[in-house]
């Protein structure tokens, strides 16, 4: 592996050249030692150069080739598209300039509202050139959660398209700092049209310089813990997760590899563990733009031949559920799956590795801090139900409350330290908490930067994951995690999707309350379901240990999501700390 760039290096080279090694280096040298780990792990070094811009690296750098495919496109209605580097680098300078006459200078924020559509690939190259930063929105958000991301960024510039059109206008008034909105397909109150503009503009342009530093993008986080905060990240942030994509998906890129992901692209799964690493080794990746369905999937698996995928669990779920047997209707061409957000479990694995044949790599990462620990199946051994081992370049441990390493086997707190193990700066972190100083101190303070998720890693140092440190909790003085038992559930034929939360209890402090999701094939009544609940307890009660045994079983059409497919365990705890305060009320004696 080629050595660390730092400021005793007596090479001098162009960030297109370093990133061009970067990829080739980790392709023959990982390569070449797929047996051991540890060689793998210890050998590795980054290459971060002075000068970095994500657009040069992942469009700029594969225009030469004309015939170098970097999007294929797709929307519900059938119409389909192609997009070369060479065609979407004219592009992008020419939403460049638009931007400029705009007065996005470098450091200016622009709000990109647009789903899965060649535009939306093409803002994102002509922002990161003009030294703007990036603010992905996705489209189902409400006017509220619009609102309070366009104000907090303080964005000069909005693109959208229809699908958020109608609520980008209705909340313009609050904006204060949003000059401009683009529209793209579509007309809106005192809009730009992108395809009018764009024509009007110079096909060239020259890149602004950036430091691998300067900040590239403001990424909102999901919000499952509490209000959304804005994680700023770096240009750097995308070398920063390159490790973790190419061992992660079985040694990216090779010949014919074709990348898609139903993960959104204004998050950090869609843009940071697909679009934008699969663009950086200049390979194409599918947009889709359409509501996701088990059926649609595998149809697109196949008509695209997609080699590699990024798959929430929610959504291996939902195909493991409707498609048990995939291979007996579709010719799939699939080499690796990587999953995140949610653990995907036992019941998910086995399914994957029986029906597609593939052993499912599991990641784990934060918006702030992204591909820290995971599983590489054709390189080292994944155990069923670990998050994997650390990849190359992240030195990642498990610490106490005072935070100390712990041994083995100790639960305690997933950390990442601000520097790898040969002492240099692991370029994955962000910069900060946009406006938020204390709670960046708070982040960032000391060596090991904590992540909220508990977890104990065994002698070989795999991870297995035990929860968000909110979401375990105590019931009869047993300590609960709501994974295992999640897991236990959905074994069974009856249930879709599931959520454990404490519901509060005088007696035991809490009992372990289940939300559970029927599959649809599961018929409801009264008596059917008070069946269906006491058989749900004794198939938990059979396999696990008795206090784990939901006390109560609640079963409701949906579990309430975010836009990334994580379950809101949040408000399902809300929902039931103000049913047993309302209860409390109702038990009190009326005031005399």
């Amino acid at each position: 592996m080629a050595q660390a760039i730092d400021s005793t290096s007596k090479k001098t080279r162009s960030s297109s050249e370093l990133a061009s090694d970067m990829a080739s280096d980790m392709a023959s040298d990982m390569a070449s030692d797929l047996s051991s780990y540890n060689a793998l792990y210890q050998s590795f070094r980054w290459h971060v150069p002075p000068l970095f811009n994500i657009s040069e690296v992942c469009c700029r750098r594969w225009a030469g080739d004309p015939s170098r495919i970097a999007l294929y496109y797709e929307d519900e209605t059938g119409h389909t598209a192609s997009l070369s580097y060479a065609h979407m680098q004219q592009q992008v300078n020419r939403i460049s300039h638009v931007l400029r006459g705009l007065g996005v200078r470098q450091g200016d924020r622009v709000a990109i509202i647009l789903p899965q559509r060649p535009e939306t690939a093409i803002a994102l190259m002509a922002c990161f050139q003009l030294g703007a930063i990036v603010v992905p929105m996705s489209v189902l958000f409400g006017p509220q959660a619009l609102a309070f991301r366009l104000q907090d960024s303080g964005a000069l510039v909005a693109i959208a398209d229809a699908g958020s059109m109608t609520q980008v206008s209705s909340i313009r008034s609050q904006c204060q700092a949003l000059k401009h909105v683009i529209a793209v397909d579509c007309d809106g109150p005192v809009t730009l049209d992108w395809y009018a503009e764009a024509a009007r503009a110079s096909s060239s342009f020259t890149p602004v310089k950036t430091t691998a530093r300067d900040a590239a993008l403001l990424l909102y986080t999901s919000g499952t813990t509490g209000t959304p905060k804005g994680a700023l990240l770096p240009h750097a942030a995308l070398i920063g997760n390159l490790s973790g994509f190419v061992v992660s998906q079985n040694w990216f890129p090779k010949e014919g590899d074709v990348f898609w992901s139903p993960a959104d692209w204004a998050w950090t799964g869609g843009l940071m563990d697909a679009l934008l690493p699969t663009l950086y080794f200049g390979k194409p990746i599918l947009g889709y733009r359409g509501r996701f369905s088990a059926e649609k999937a595998f149809t697109l698996l196949e008509k695209y031949a997609i080699t590699n995928t990024f798959l929430f669990p929610t959504a291996l779920k939902m195909m493991m559920k409707a498609v048990p047997a995939p291979r007996e209707r579709y010719t799939l061409q699939l080499r690796a799956i990587m999953s995140a957000g949610e653990a995907v479990g036992a019941t998910v694995f086995d399914w994957c590795n029986k029906a597609l044949g593939i052993t499912i790599n599991e990641m784990f990462g934060q918006t702030e801090i992204n591909y820290l620990i995971g599983n590489s199946a054709h390189i080292w051994p994944a155990k069923a139900g670990s998050m994997g081992r650390a990849y190359p370049g992240h030195r990642v441990t498990v610490i106490d409350e005072q935070g100390k390493p712990l041994k083995p086997g100790n639960v305690g707190e997933i950390a990442l330290h601000h520097k790898d193990i040969h002492g240099f700066a692991d370029p994955i972190f962000f910069l900060e908490y946009w406006h938020q100083p204390q709670a960046t101190r708070r982040k960032l303070q000391s060596a090991w930067c904590r992540t909220g998720d508990l977890a104990s890693m065994d002698a070989d140092g795999y991870f297995w994951y035990r929860g968000r440190a909110d979401d375990m909790f105590k019931s009869a003085g047993y300590r609960i995690g709501p994974e295992e038992i999640e897991n236990c559930l959905l074994r069974h034929r009856a249930v879709a999707n599931v959520a454990v939360v404490p519901k509060p209890d005088a007696e035991r402090g809490n009992l372990v309350k289940a939300f559970i999701v029927v599959t649809p094939n599961v018929k409801r009544s009264r008596i059917a379901d008070d069946k269906l609940i006491a058989d749900l307890q004794a198939h938990v009660r059979s396999q696990l240990a008795h206090y784990e045994t939901p006390k109560e079983i609640e079963l409701i059409d949906e579990l309430p999501m975010t836009t990334t497919g994580k379950i809101q365990r949040r408000l399902l705890r809300l929902l039931e700390e103000e049913r047993a305060n309302d209860t409390m009320s109702a038990a009190l004696p009326p005031e005399v």
